[in-house]
């Protein structure tokens, strides 16, 4: 077996480190932008007075970093060469992610807003996998060059994991001749709305609570009528771009349906397994970065005369960290390098566990590590002068959003329990 990551993906993690030397350290340096990631992060990413919401200098940092990284061919790194990407494997991203995210908090790589000098971009897959031939034209160079964002409407504030429970409906209703539906319900983390142009909006349209059919994925403006942000939900880690949304009576065409009415929580899952596992990636790394501080400051700081790294009592939990660091990186990789030779299909019956694996545990790695950093760093460690409580902060939210950590040892034990494929194997022993 051999376990080398390949070439093309290490000589591109040089390359990457030489972008980020020449065009976005100095990004970041320029008119204090600094402010964004030091001690002041969180207040002046904020707008306190508009609800919380991400300020608008923030944002446009955040975009022009985009743009550099896009002029740069390395943005759209994970898409089909057809949509200017490079046809990156998953395991390249992973390792990339892992990467990234080991050289701390910087403006190329804030992952608190998704936002990468490799990005993701799990709409235009859904456009390209579902969406009819005028959809495709519209939504994917829209969501490519910005002009068009989609948020998403899943959650509700009474559902989020049961989502075939969900109480948001649609139903069939002709205006002006146009035969369309009507939407009403409610959804919660709807994130992105405060820029979005558009929302997919899942509402059941069909069958029975708790069926997986019937369930429909429509591509709502957010403009239109009956469309409400009820109110911004502040969070743990500020800014906030999760608001609770509305929808009263909205009226959508027949051609705003995305993918096959009765399958919209396919849509929903389609990119989950690459979301995952680079989520996990992110995790190792950060985690790694906590570790390699705190490791540099305890052979720095010298209470009672010696270092603080002369104690078993900091070097072990230390150990902990770092040697479960090594194993779960070693499992993103090759569960990342399993699901590029396999189809999406055969990942999610084949797979699933193994990405779940990755995710929940890296996700708990990287909040012990954080939490770790700090208590090594002591009062520094406490204050936001270092980036630990800002990791924390963010990546806390992973073991519930994506999935939470519990809907993820729920798929382990399918699998491992054989709750998971079971109609399928009695099938196959009933032929």
């Amino acid at each position: 077996m051999d376990f080398t990551i390949p070439k093309d993906v290490t000589d591109y993690l040089k390359v990457l480190d030489d972008f980020i030397e020449k065009e976005i350290k100095p990004l970041q340096s320029r008119d204090d932008n600094d402010r964004f990631f030091d001690h002041r992060r969180e207040h002046a990413r904020t707008d306190w007075d508009n609800q919380g919401l991400p300020r608008h200098d923030w944002e446009a940092l955040l975009g022009e970093m985009r743009k550099l990284a896009d002029k740069a061919g390395h943005l759209r790194y994970a898409l089909p060469k057809e949509y200017g990407g490079k046809d990156g494997t998953n395991l390249g991203m992973a390792v990339i992610r892992e990467h990234l995210a080991a050289k701390g908090l910087g403006l190329f790589n804030d992952l608190q807003n998704e936002t990468s000098i490799v990005g993701n971009f799990p709409t235009v897959l859904m456009f390209r996998d579902f969406g009819t031939e005028e959809q495709r034209k519209v939504f994917i160079p829209g969501s490519l060059d910005g002009s068009v964002r989609v948020a998403f409407g899943l959650t509700e504030p009474e559902h989020g994991s049961d989502a075939t429970w969900m109480e948001t409906r649609g139903r069939r209703e002709k205006r002006d001749g146009k035969d369309g539906w009507v939407i009403n319900g409610m959804k919660m983390w709807n994130t992105g709305m405060h820029v979005a142009t558009h929302d997919f909006v899942f509402a059941r349209t069909s069958g029975q609570d708790g069926d997986p059919l019937g369930i429909t994925c429509f591509i709502v403006p957010t403009d239109t009528p009956g469309v409400k942000i009820e109110e911004y939900l502040w969070t743990f880690n500020m800014p906030t771009d999760h608001p609770r949304v509305s929808f009263t009576n909205v009226w959508v065409p027949e051609d705003a349906i995305l993918g096959d009415p009765e399958r919209g929580l396919e849509l929903a899952q389609h990119f989950v397994h690459e979301n995952r596992i680079r989520q996990a990636a992110s995790g190792v790394g950060a985690a790694q970065f906590c570790i390699n501080e705190s490791v540099k400051y305890a052979k720095q700081r010298k209470p009672f005369g010696k270092p603080l790294a002369a104690n078993q009592a900091i070097q072990f939990p230390l150990i902990e960290a770092h040697t479960e660091c090594e194993m779960i990186r070693n499992l993103v990789y090759k569960t990342a390098w399993q699901m590029d030779q396999m189809s999406k299909k055969d990942v999610a019956r084949h797979l699933s566990d193994k990405v779940s694996m990755c995710n929940y545990r890296a996700n708990r790695l990287v909040c012990q590590a954080a939490d770790l950093a700090i208590q090594v760093h002591g009062g520094m460690g406490y204050s936001r002068h270092k980036p630990f409580e800002h990791i924390y902060r963010h990546h806390r939210r992973y073991r519930i959003t994506e999935g939470s950590e519990e809907i993820q040892m729920r798929k382990v034990g399918g699998h491992l329990f054989g709750f998971i494929g079971a109609s399928e194997r009695q099938k196959k022993a009933a032929e």
